[in-house]
């Protein structure tokens, strides 16, 4: 990782110091997603076949997950696992039942009451990645909030591993929403097969989940399908912003940094510190421990993309960290609590030095769905409430009419819509 002095840039240096990786690819991965599109539109499950060939090198001729295969994979899973999948899902759920918002009812004026209420979203999709590691995490953090929601149906699609099969522990998480169908589909076809439909596979109402700069860009594109198609958020490739103070321990620092980077190539991770000592001591530990990771060669790639960055100070470090508006922040800062209030732009937060990101990952309770790319300026993390829809009511009584009628009556006449004055004014000449 390059070290660089934020207070030696300028703007156009810092703007490109903080760009995604998958930014500077993100037209190539457009038009590569486009001609997926257009193929599952014209071919529909034949084309499927075909991109799972090529991409995942596979040929499938059923894509869902059978009766068998769901249970058959419990036999799969090492107990030790199976009991990690109920530990964290019981925390999970815990978290995201505690969050449900709650329907409200208001009289905003003698006779006029207006309600908001809640329904689930009947069809939803769910994507779970595999790539070069399965993520039954995943599928908890997926299945669960969309089972509190009451959505009816639950799609969710996963790549095939290279025998054909599902990854025994994504299907044990899904399990987790009983009725959930799965189909073993990955990638930008995936998405594309849960927006469009298929013969086999159901076209959805919203789509969520993480994946690949191409998964992102090809729920960016089911957005804009005729018909009301909905994401979750915009959730790319992982990355982790960590600022360290002089306090703060390089090997937990590192350790943080590298759990991110082996994501895969294009994931990024940044360190911000007004401590050199702490900057030089992370290098070397990254190094060291880079030794010992399995996916060193992922890390290593993901490395080259990121940067060890000194700021003149902790509250120059938050400026930076809200520009980058980062999925994933930790404050390995001392008394970290205080300096939330600062904070504007994250996905998620983890105070202090034992707060390791990969605890929200996988089992502290919080959803690990959240949005990457700069989109954590406006987007939030994955909740029940993502898998609801909100609807207003209102109802009037003669006396409600009475009260707002006059000031509704005004206002449309104010903008020159005389029909919808007109709707107002009938009623309350009734009333006399």
């Amino acid at each position: 990782m390059n070290r660089v002095d934020w207070n030696a840039l300028d703007e156009a240096a810092r703007n490109a110091l903080l760009q995604r990786p998958t930014q500077a690819i993100a037209e190539r991965v457009r038009l590569g997603v486009a001609q997926i599109f257009a193929g599952v539109a014209r071919d529909g499950d034949a084309a499927l076949q075909d991109y799972t060939r090529q991409f995942d090198g596979v040929n499938i001729a059923n894509f869902e997950v059978s009766a068998d295969e769901f249970a058959q994979a419990r036999a799969q899973v090492h107990a030790s696992v199976q009991a990690a999948i109920i530990e964290a899902a019981g925390r999970i759920e815990a978290f995201h039942r505690a969050g449900i918002s709650k329907p409200y009812a208001l009289e905003t004026a003698p006779g006029m009451v207006c309600e908001r209420i809640t329904r689930p979203i009947e069809r939803v999709g769910l994507y779970v990645p595999a790539g070069s590691a399965p993520l039954p995490s995943t599928a908890l953090m997926l299945a669960i909030p969309a089972r509190l929601a009451g959505c009816k149906d639950i799609i969710l699609c996963t790549p095939p591993r290279q025998d054909g099969s599902a990854d025994p522990a994504v299907l044990l998480a899904a399990q987790q929403a009983p009725g959930l169908r799965v189909f073993k589909l990955g990638g930008a076809q995936a998405i594309a097969a849960m927006a469009l439909g298929t013969a086999r596979v159901p076209r959805c109402d919203k789509l969520f989940g993480p994946g690949s700069a191409w998964v992102d860009e090809a729920k960016r594109q089911a957005a804009q399908v005729p018909g009301g198609i909905a994401i979750d958020m915009p959730a790319g490739p992982s990355e982790v912003l960590v600022i360290a103070d002089s306090g703060a321990n390089p090997a937990f620092v590192a350790a943080d940094l590298l759990s991110q980077a082996e994501h895969g190539p294009d994931s990024q991770v940044l360190l911000l510190s007004d401590s050199t000592e702490v900057l030089d001591a992370v290098a070397v530990q990254i190094e060291a421990q880079l030794q010992l990771l399995p996916r060193a060669e992922i890390a290593q790639q993901a490395l080259q993309r990121s940067r060890l960055i000194l700021v003149a100070d902790t509250l120059q470090a938050l400026d930076v960290s809200n520009r980058y508006a980062p999925e994933h922040l930790i404050l390995a800062v001392r008394e970290p609590r205080a300096w939330l209030t600062r904070i504007h732009n994250a996905g998620s937060i983890f105070l202090g030095d034992y707060t390791p990101e990969a605890l929200g990952d996988y089992c502290s309770g919080s959803n690990h769905v959240l949005p990457t790319g700069g989109a954590a300026r406006a987007w939030s993390g994955l909740s029940v409430a993502s898998f609801q829809k909100s609807i207003s009511v209102q109802d009037a009584s003669r006396s409600g009419i009475a009260a707002v009628g006059p000031c509704a009556a005004t206002l449309a006449h104010a903008e020159g819509l005389q029909g919808h004055a007109r709707a107002v004014e009938l009623r309350l000449e009734s009333l006399a």
